[in-house]
């Protein structure tokens, strides 16, 4: 299990652009943080710099468990969950298989892929074709993914925008959960996370 990320003196640019630089943000077990800025601050490049997508043009991102530090592709592969703007389902698979076949696939079992799907009101569209379902309802299957095989570090890029009221609350007690389990949350937003978390201003 992870216990810190530790992102360093960080430079992120796209093309001839430097979106930001000299970041720094550690983020240890049992906490959230949201990343916050304009349109275009590199909010999501740094999710994706984490998530090991994007390759920085300066700095350094390192991971640590209660052993000491852990190899970086170690740590995504095995201890990491992004989910981004796009939901990352395949639209011709059934909500049950996708979902199946992605906690499988991340180190769940089929058990956690139902308790999952139960904890996010899914039950009744598991049947139905991914492209059959509504936004809110894709992106519920999406993070059910999280509790279905839960791994330290959640990377969230704007995770409430397709929820109501309800599914919002509902998920927010779901990361709430995660943190007291000693999970970090390292989320993009434009509103805040409905549980406590540390700001941090990117590309100021």
């Amino acid at each position: 299990m992870l216990r810190a990320v530790l992102i360093n003196d960080l430079t992120i640019s796209r093309g001839e652009r430097t979106l930001f630089s000299k970041l720094d943000l550690t983020l240890r077990a049992g906490e959230a943080a949201t990343l916050v800025g304009r349109n275009g601050a590199g909010k999501t490049s740094l999710l994706r710099a984490v998530a090991g997508l994007l390759r920085p043009a300066a700095g350094a991102i390192t991971f640590e468990s209660a052993n000491g530090s852990v190899e970086a592709d170690t740590a995504r592969a095995e201890h990491l969950h992004m989910l981004g703007h796009q939901d990352g389902l395949k639209s011709s698979r059934t909500a049950w298989e996708e979902l199946r076949f992605q906690t499988l696939w991340t180190g769940g079992t089929e058990d956690s892929a139902r308790a999952a799907a139960q904890r996010f009101d899914l039950r009744r569209l598991l049947d139905l074709e991914v492209r059959r379902l509504s936004a809110g309802q894709r992106r519920r299957l999406a993070l059910a993914r999280l509790a279905a095989s839960p791994r330290s570090l959640w990377l969230l890029d704007e995770p409430m925008a397709p929820l109501d009221a309800g599914q919002r609350a509902a998920f927010g007690a779901v990361m709430a959960e995660h943190i007291a389990r000693g999970g970090m949350i390292l989320a993009s937003v434009h509103d805040p996370l409905p549980i406590p978390a540390r700001s941090v201003e990117v590309g100021a």
